[in-house]
């Protein structure tokens, strides 16, 4: 069974609740992970779920603990959190750098994915900021140095290109529209599987040992719409993806 550690995809919100000449602070907790994750455990695949804020001093520090998962998938958390631990960060300790270390942990046979969101790959006003990490060398694509996110509230339907590809055997016919995405551009070595708007969608590449990929939409709300989520393909998709990393496919 493939050890897969998801890493990101939760916030925490604070809203402030005014009552004429009164106001309070509440604090809530989210995880934009649950449909996706449902979706691999429907397929057959345990997940492990870093929140985002257990990241910079739980996210795994070197290559033994990275060697406890075949997969890795990072969703919607910036590079910020891997690159300053809590160590780093209030006391000025040299730590590793964990972006390093997967490129070397994928290079030596692990399996890489990121997925899309308002802090992945550049992200919202550039702040994801993996372009300029050494991960910008692992993915199938190149990323830009600015704000990628495209967003399409109208809807914009996907397409199969890589027909060739193994993970063209889950995509179903007329997937539902997708809300928006990060833009990338596939690296001449990639794999081109699925576009949308006829940008990257899904791209895929080995590097070294290993294999990443890129799926450039939420793996929920609110660029993967519920219509997504609900569509007879997502489990089948989903759990391809992973298992292609795995070399399960």
């Amino acid at each position: 069974m493939a050890r897969v550690l998801l890493a990101g995809e939760s916030w925490v919100t604070q809203s402030t609740h005014y009552k004429g000449f009164d106001s309070f602070t509440s604090v809530t907790f989210h995880s934009g992970a649950d449909d996706y994750i449902g979706a691999l455990n429907r397929q057959g695949i345990d997940v492990e779920h870093m929140y985002a804020h257990d990241v910079p001093d739980r996210f795994p520090s070197d290559l033994e603990a990275l060697r406890a998962y075949d997969v890795v998938i990072l969703s919607d958390i910036g590079a910020n959190s891997f690159l300053l631990p809590q160590d780093t960060w209030l006391h000025g300790r040299s730590r590793s750098n964990r972006l390093r270390l997967l490129g070397e942990w994928v290079n030596a046979g692990g399996g890489l994915m990121m997925a899309g969101g308002y802090l992945s790959f550049q992200g919202f006003q550039a702040r994801a900021n993996f372009a300029r990490t050494p991960l910008a060398e692992v993915l199938p694509v190149l990323m830009s140095d600015y704000d990628d996110r495209v967003e399409a509230p109208e809807g914009v339907r996907p397409s199969l290109v890589g027909s060739d590809h193994p993970l063209a055997r889950a995509w179903q016919s007329s997937p539902p529209p997708l809300l928006g995405y990060n833009r990338v551009t596939a690296k001449p070595e990639a794999q081109v599987v699925a576009t949308v708007d006829d940008d990257v969608l899904i791209a895929t590449a080995e590097y070294g040992a290993g294999r990443s990929l890129v799926w450039t939409c939420d793996i929920g709300p609110h660029w993967c719409p519920a219509e997504f989520c609900q569509w007879e393909g997502f489990d089948p998709l989903m759990g391809a993806m992973v298992r292609w990393l795995q070399r399960k496919i």
